[in-house]
């Protein structure tokens, strides 16, 4: 890096050429996958996703805040979620088992984060061609039964997009939020406005579609019902925390920490919540299907009437949106593997940064791998596998969280939550086990269809596994070259620390 823009860096490589806004754009990505999972869960579960969307989103706002606690005191850490693992962890299990935490919750985040990518072009490139009316083309399915089939035009649409979208990503930090600003404003307003506009619409919301939050007609609950429900749901009810990916490329990342990561997990409460109320209450019986584009479009002939536009007013909305959410899997969990590389624990091909600042590699690499996933055609069977890791991470963060705050009580904190916050925070954690191990298990059966397996479950937690090996690879190497080994010292910790738990 040239010394013109050595006052733009961390001390990692990444520059710092952002403010809260930046994160809180580009974290949008998060909150707009809700144009995906509230239509699923509706369909699947009826007026009861309003609750199990609802209370699982809550909890995400929890995990902002706890993430914007830890963000403010290491503002030298990139990548969000993972990154702030091997510091919470520390005190309790010292240096070298606490940078294996971060490595395997780094590893992990990437297969939780990636997979957008695949998932939103994937509908992208359906709802372009229904939109343009294009042929569909004949169809492939590579995977067999692990997958679905995916048309030829469908998979060229996917590959171009994904292709395309690395060009801002690569381009830096500055060009990145420029793009996701107005990928949000664009397709954010809109779907903000479809919220409010039954209010204000006599005789188009019926409270009586919500009472008793009742499941579709011949659905029958049971905890495996409802847990196998809330492995997906929380893929995507909790993603507002992605705004935290960012805060170490911030300019004054201790006091953009807060206002970004609170103001997403806000907005995120809203949107997350308030969609699947107004799809049940305007829509009640005749949700019918789980197809984002189709249910969005019914939900506006409801509100405007079966006029030619409506497709066109939702469909391109729709399509910003999921550009937006393909744009941040690309850059934001880049820079979790390349905060892991940094730390010593993943191969360092993946910490190497280009000459604009932005970890290239790992980018080009979350790229590659988004093409082959896209071979899996649909987008529920790549959520079971994604989530395996993905709720692995967000839970992890939590538990970290609370083994922090309950042995370091004293060390300064920029932005400091009320001290009982911490055993909510560790309730979530087990709660999100629950989930985890019990709903990841039945949710192929419960979601994908009643004959799967749980081999995609299992194959989330194998790919999972591929940390250790490549560890090993990077542990080899620093052998072979011990003087480009990475520093593994503590990053300085704003303030200092005390053995006492906190109170």
């Amino acid at each position: 890096m040239d010394s013109a823009n050595s006052n733009d860096a961390l001390g990692t490589g990444l520059r710092q050429q952002t403010n809260w806004w930046g994160a809180f754009v580009i974290g949008l990505a998060g909150t707009i996958l809700v144009t995906g999972i509230a239509p699923l869960a509706v369909a699947g579960m009826g007026a009861s996703a309003v609750f199990y969307m609802g209370i699982n989103t809550v909890f995400g706002l929890i995990l902002c805040l706890c993430l914007a606690e830890m963000a403010a005191m290491w503002p030298d850490r990139a990548g969000g979620v993972p990154s702030y693992a091997a510091e919470s962890f520390r005190p309790l299990v010292g240096d070298r088992a606490a940078r294996h935490i971060g490595g395997f919750s780094g590893w992990s985040y990437w297969l939780g984060w990636f997979p957008v990518a695949p998932i939103n072009m994937i509908l992208t490139a359906s709802y372009v061609t229904s939109l343009l009316e294009l042929p569909q083309g004949k169809s492939i399915d590579p995977f067999g039964s692990v997958g679905a089939p995916v048309t030829y035009t469908v998979l060229t649409i996917s590959l171009v997009g994904l292709a395309l979208l690395y060009i801002p990503c690569h381009f830096g930090i500055r060009l990145g939020a420029g793009f996701a600003t107005v990928l949000g404003v664009l397709s954010m307003l809109p779907l903000t406005a479809l919220v409010f506009l039954p209010f204000f619409k006599a005789g188009s919301f019926d409270i009586h579609n919500l009472i008793g939050l009742h499941l579709p007609a011949g659905v029958t609950g049971s905890p495996a019902f409802y847990f196998g429900w809330m492995f997906p749901i929380t893929w995507n009810v909790i993603a507002m925390e992605a705004a935290a990916c960012y805060i170490g490329e911030c300019r004054q990342p201790a006091r953009d920490a807060k206002i970004a990561m609170t103001a997403e997990g806000i907005y995120g409460v809203f949107i997350y919540v308030m969609t699947p109320i107004v799809f049940v209450g305007v829509l009640g019986a005749a949700l019918s299907t789980a197809d984002p584009l189709t249910l969005y479009t019914d939900f506006a002939r409801h509100l405007f009437g079966a006029t030619s536009w409506v497709k066109w007013f939702i469909g391109i909305p729709l399509i910003l949106a999921l550009l937006l959410s393909v744009l941040n899997a690309i850059m934001g969990v880049g820079r979790s593997i390349y905060q892991a590389s940094e730390d010593g624990m993943l191969p360092r091909w993946f910490q190497r940064t280009n000459r604009h600042g932005v970890p290239g590699r790992a980018m080009a690499f979350n790229v590659v791998c988004s093409m082959i996933v896209v071979l899996f055609g649909s987008p529920a069977r790549i959520y079971i596998f994604s989530n395996a890791g993905y709720l692995f991470a967000c839970a992890l963060a939590l538990a970290g969280y609370f083994v922090h705050r309950q042995l370091r009580p004293d060390v300064e904190r920029p932005y400091r939550l009320p001290g009982f916050v911490r055993w909510i925070a560790l309730a979530i954690f087990a709660f999100w086990m629950v989930v985890y191990w019990y709903g990841g298990f039945n949710a192929p059966h419960i979601v994908v269809g009643p004959n799967e397996s749980p081999f995609l479950f299992l194959l989330g937690l194998a790919i999972m596994c591929a940390y250790f090996p490549l560890y090993w690879w990077r542990a080899a190497s620093d052998r072979r070259n011990p003087g480009r080994a990475t520093s593994t010292s503590t990053p300085q910790t704003v303030g200092v620390a005390t053995k006492g738990p906190e109170e």
